[in-house]
């Protein structure tokens, strides 16, 4: 079976730039601006994997195709990267979820007296803030 090799930083910048179908310069602008940002060898060549070149297609795209400017693909890219790091989280706390459904005796979750969602087993409560038993009385000035 053959490794994804998809992240792996192979292709020297010319052949990056061929494969993607656009000047070098382009690719080095890219870097600067921090749109597509390549592996480094320990001479700082740069080294782009697959994934950077569909990135770089993707920018070119978005410029040409779309008419976005660098700017909003900047914007556009970060955001993706909002929404792929809250789609890891939600498999993390989905995984959370089903080991505590199957663990006996355990609430899945309560909401603390912060708003924090904090697990408990059965009959347990959240612990309270104390309140104020206190009384002021209020008389106004005649």
């Amino acid at each position: 079976m053959r490794k994804d090799t998809g992240n792996q930083p192979v292709y020297v910048i010319s052949v990056a730039a061929e494969l993607a179908g656009m000047h070098a310069q382009t690719l080095r602008q890219y870097d600067r601006l921090g749109l597509v940002t390549p592996s480094r060898t320990r001479g700082g060549g740069r080294r782009y994997s697959a994934h950077d070149v569909e990135l770089l297609r993707e920018v070119q795209r978005l410029s040409q195709e779309e008419g976005v400017s660098l700017a909003g693909i900047q914007r556009i890219m970060e955001l993706e990267h909002q929404v792929e790091a809250l789609r890891s989280r939600v498999a993390e706390l989905t995984a959370q979820v089903e080991q505590l459904r199957h663990q006996p005796g355990t609430r899945i979750f309560a909401a603390g007296p912060d708003g924090q969602i904090v697990a408990l087993r059965p009959g347990e409560r959240p612990t309270r803030r104390p309140v104020s038993t206190s009384l002021t009385v209020w008389r106004p000035e005649q």
